[in-house]
């Protein structure tokens, strides 16, 4: 594993850790090597997986569920 195991960080420390995976994202899909992608990926899994365990009752934007997004009219274009 690279980096701290998400586990021993605390709450600060773990937010600060996901919003740097979440900000170099998109670079290192684009532009990093196949075995750096691969890490990135699993780092990310840690980090959210551990976020999750923590929160396991965080707030859920209605917009942001199929339900909502049906509501709002961007359902699967299949669905009539």
């Amino acid at each position: 594993m690279t980096g701290v195991d998400p586990s021993r960080l605390d709450d600060q420390q773990l937010m600060k850790e996901l919003e740097t995976i979440h900000r170099t994202r998109h670079d290192t899909l684009l532009y990093a090597s196949n075995d750096a992608l691969r890490a990135h990926n699993e780092r990310m899994a840690q980090l959210e997986g551990e976020y999750l365990r923590r929160n396991p009752r965080r707030l859920v934007s209605a917009g942001r569920t199929r339900e909502g997004a049906r509501e709002r009219g961007g359902g699967d274009p299949g669905e009539a």
